[in-house]
């Protein structure tokens, strides 16, 4: 469980570490750059490419259009030096009065209104909606789509077909694992209906969650055709059609995934409260790893009603999922169970951005990004169990000859369990011999 939470501390720290930098540079400069009184020179950061003659005779320097927007995108990726904002109230005070019909408004520019609403330091009021509606630009969002766009979707599949390759190599490798001295014929109680009932709940909304999830990300990407004809043709047309198909699935998938992630919620609490007391570490654990639980080598190390590896997967899913559940909540009501700016907070009193080198995560977060973080984890952490996931399922139905009986009819083969968690059986019939009525003094065995 220490090494669980160990790698959940490390996985917040590494969307921290890949996502937060450039959002901290900002908020870094936007700060500094808050009190600071408007020049109203040429901005320094624009790139000149040029010189021309004015009609007075001076020489005026050239801005190139393509250069300047290259230097914004690349400001909006987090690369180079972070644009510094002028104070919109300072560039206000600034300008100069009227003088005449023909002279200055007294205001300040289109440029510096658009720069005030892009770093979120004009000041808008709105009737309804609150701090989420006076956000007009949300010019910080870029790196959540590219982030979203060039990471989260092609390292997601990547993590989850390669699993599923090594799940088949593994299998083509070890082949399944058989019952070494056969089936016994006779069966023991594994699990009790309620505590199938638990399992199948969170089993059966976990593979709907993730089969829904899977297609809100991907539908766009594979389903969509892209079209090369013109925009009247026959073919375009038909790839509306089937757009329009496609966002109506999509429509209806986000209202299952938004439904059942309440039953997930309740099949986490009920496992949790059924096994975790099995599922504590105790020594036992500790030889069952060194042998490979049996899966690798020969032999099956003892175990109790839950082996070291069932146990990793019982902590993942309480852990995992339950990060999954809090951030999902956070998407499920928008803008109500911030979450990330404490975290940030939090994570900078542990000295966690000194010891990796880098600044202080952002504590002052818009509402916007504090939705754009929770959509992150919430797919990270979603990849990293429906990747443990698989592995627990191909070892619980081809990967393991009769374990697929535990959560199928609760009853397994009596020498599977004594081969797998032979400590567990021991206990059982001792619990039996324990309640068996003794025979009564002197009584004569029947013939």
């Amino acid at each position: 469980m220490a090494l669980l939470l160990r790698s959940f501390v490390l996985a917040l720290t590494w969307l921290c570490l890949t996502v937060g930098g450039p959002v901290a540079a900002q908020d870094a400069t936007a700060s500094s750059g808050a009190g600071e009184t408007a020049d109203t020179s040429a901005p320094a950061d624009a790139a000149a490419t040029g010189t021309e003659t004015a009609p007075d005779g001076s020489v005026v320097t050239v801005e190139d259009a393509n250069s300047a927007l290259e230097d914004i995108l690349a400001r909006q990726r987090g690369e180079g030096e972070a644009r510094v904002p002028r104070d919109f109230n300072s560039v206000r005070g600034n300008a100069a009065d009227i003088t005449g019909q023909l002279g200055a408004l007294g205001g300040p520019s289109d440029a510096e209104v658009w720069e005030a609403l892009r770093f979120g330091t004009a000041d808008v009021t709105v009737s309804a909606g609150g701090a989420p509606a006076r956000v007009l630009m949300q010019d910080r969002g870029m790196w959540w789509q590219e982030y979203r766009t060039n990471v989260i979707k092609p390292y997601g599949g990547y993590l989850l077909l390669g699993t599923l390759g090594l799940l088949l190599l593994f299998y083509l490798l070890r082949g399944r694992i058989r019952i070494d001295a056969g089936k016994a014929g006779v069966t023991i109680q594994r699990f009790t209906s309620i505590e199938r009932f638990g399992h199948w709940l969170l089993a059966g909304s976990f593979i709907l969650l993730g089969i829904t999830g899977l297609f809100s990300l991907y539908a766009r990407v594979f389903l969509l055709p892209k079209p090369e004809a013109g925009l009247n043709s026959a073919e375009e047309i038909m790839a509306r059609q089937d757009g329009a198909l496609v966002e109506t699935l999509l429509h209806y998938s986000k209202w299952v995934h938004n439904n059942v992630s309440w039953a997930f919620m309740a099949g986490i609490v009920l496992v949790f409260v059924f096994w975790v007391i099995h599922n504590l570490p105790n020594r036992t654990d500790l030889v069952w790893l060194a042998k490979g639980g049996g899966i690798v080598g020969k032999g099956h190390p003892p175990a109790k009603k839950f082996n070291a590896g069932q146990k990793l997967i019982f902590w993942s899913v309480i852990l995992l999922g339950g990060s999954i559940s809090v951030s999902g909540l956070s998407l499920l009501f928008p803008f109500e169970l911030p979450m990330f700016a404490k975290t940030f907070a939090v994570l900078n009193n542990l000295g966690v951005p000194t010891l990796f080198g880098v600044e202080a995560f952002p504590t002052q977060l818009a509402p916007h990004e504090e939705m754009q973080f929770a959509q992150l984890w919430h797919a990270i952490v979603s990849f990293i169990l429906m990747a443990i996931i698989l592995a627990h399922i191909y070892i619980g139905s081809v990967g393991m000859e009769g374990a697929y009986a535990a959560m199928g009819s609760g009853d397994v083969d009596l020498n599977w369990a004594k081969e797998h968690h032979s400590l567990w059986v021991e206990e059982v019939e001792a619990k039996k011999s324990a309640s068996a009525p003794s025979p009564a003094p002197g009584a004569t065995p029947a013939e």
